[in-house]
């Protein structure tokens, strides 16, 4: 039996034992995993049978995944913008319609089941790009993040992390006020939005970062002071970058140069920041955010949903680019999808398969997600780390057959959201045997609160 332990510190409040564990480069049989104070105590390897007072987790443990890009009312579209043809533009006013018939109670209600279908999902921590501030008609609300505040406290009712990502979305294009779907997003300028994210506060489930909605979004002269504020507190900072190529255009009209180029010359670049999609970079561009150590945020089953293309994601990560992953707008929520469509992505954009391993897809659906969203001591299943997992079944339809051994290409490759058996944050079961511990029935949560929405 192997052991690994950290210094003395506080009492083990709970023990987990795993048929199969991932333990970065391999599936381990016969893993414990004692908890103490939210983090992992110790892990002892080679246990063949549950130690008396452990819980069973039967099947490949994971350390929990990160969704590094979520619009949680995006979730009240599924489906309804699947009707018909269009392209990302004409979602968009679908999208706005949804937007403004949020208030801060039923934005609650949405967001809880969403991240409750995110725990189901073996989510245990999220990045929400939160742009819902005011009103419909730009009124701040008596509490001006009383939207922000509804996020907070969904996902701690959800039982997973959140890093909110409060976002400066100020203008409506270059050069142009904010139109009047836009008018609940803006603070006006960049030192308002500043000064109402700075009274945004974390706690232990909660961290508070920054958003540039994107290069459109923001006038070029303020994107510095949305930078300062996260490089003063150390946060994540967060942006929409050449997701179409109308916006490299404008950009390019407005300015002379590309985005990436705009916001590398406005100190926004950097290892704290992630661009959210990264589709249409020029060679410039993936050396700009890769020597910046920028990190890309992929999120296939969005970026495939509008239509937008597929991002030169192995150029970046080779350029020094760490790879995360989100759902964005919740066409559906599986980060196993996510990983694996990162892979036959470019699988059909090269013709040649194998460019990540199943290990590398998990870090980038783990690890490096949790990272980008400021808590890089996540994401593995190690001494001192949070104690966050997920337990995906090696026996369902999807699964059952590959070896132990193959456990990780299984998850990858085969494996779906469904396959979730158990979520745990912090030591604590969220989902046990497939079923949310805290939310009695997500379906009906999640029916109700988009008919609420849709009236």
């Amino acid at each position: 039996m192997q052991l690994t332990t950290r210094a003395p510190g506080p009492p083990v409040t709970a023990t987990y034992w795993m048929s199969h564990a991932w333990l970065g480069t391999h599936a381990e049989p016969g893993v414990v995993l004692d908890v103490a104070a939210g983090r992992i105590a110790r892990v002892r390897t080679g246990v063949q049978t549950p130690p008396p007072g452990a819980t069973a987790l039967r099947g490949l443990t994971l350390p929990g995944l990160a969704n590094t890009h979520s619009h949680a009312f995006h979730r009240a579209l599924r489906a309804t913008v699947q009707v018909g043809s269009g392209t990302f533009w004409t979602w968009r006013e679908l999208m706005y319609r949804a937007a403004a018939g949020l208030t801060p109670d039923t934005y609650y209600d949405l967001a809880r089941a969403t991240y409750a279908e995110m725990a189901l999902a073996g989510i245990t921590a999220v990045g929400e790009f939160h742009y819902l501030h005011h009103g419909p008609d730009g009124t701040r609300y008596a509490d001006p993040n009383a939207m922000g505040e509804a996020l907070i406290a969904a996902a701690a009712e959800a039982g997973i992390r959140i890093t909110l990502l409060d976002t400066a979305y100020l203008a409506a294009g270059f050069g142009e006020p904010p139109n009047r779907h836009q008018l609940r997003f803006s603070d006006t300028t960049a030192d308002a939005w500043a000064e109402r994210a700075s009274l945004l506060k974390g706690d232990d489930h909660t961290l508070i970062g920054a958003a540039i909605h994107s290069v459109r979004a923001v006038p070029a002269e303020q994107l510095a002071t949305v930078a300062r504020w996260a490089e003063e507190r150390e946060a994540p900072l967060h942006v929409h970058l050449s997701e179409q190529t109308a916006e490299n255009d404008a950009c390019r009209a407005a300015h002379g140069r590309t985005p990436t180029r705009l916001l590398a010359d406005h100190g926004v670049l950097g290892p704290r920041t992630t661009g959210i999609h990264n589709t249409h970079l020029t060679e410039e561009d993936i050396s700009l955010l890769g020597s910046s150590a920028t990190g890309t945020c992929m999120c296939p089953t969005t970026e495939r949903d509008l239509a937008d293309g597929i991002g030169p994601a192995k150029a970046l990560q080779e350029a020094g680019s760490p790879l995360s992953l989100g759902s964005d707008s919740h066409a559906v929520v599986d980060l196993f999808e996510e990983a694996r469509a990162m892979e036959l992505n470019e699988r059909l954009r090269t013709h040649i398969r194998g460019h990540w391993t199943a290990a590398a897809l998990l870090r980038a659906a783990s690890a490096d997600g949790h990272a980008a969203l400021g808590r890089p001591d996540a994401g593995t299943l190690e001494p001192g780390a949070p104690a966050d997992l997920t337990t995906v079944a090696l026996d369902s339809v999807r699964t059952a057959g590959p070896t132990p051994r193959l456990a990780a290409e299984t998850a990858v490759f085969a494996a779906s959201a469904a396959d979730v058996l158990h979520t745990v944050v912090a030591g604590r079961h969220i989902v046990r045997d497939g079923r949310h511990t805290r939310i009695e029935d997500v379906p009906h949560a999640l029916a109700a609160a988009v008919a609420a929405l849709h009236g």
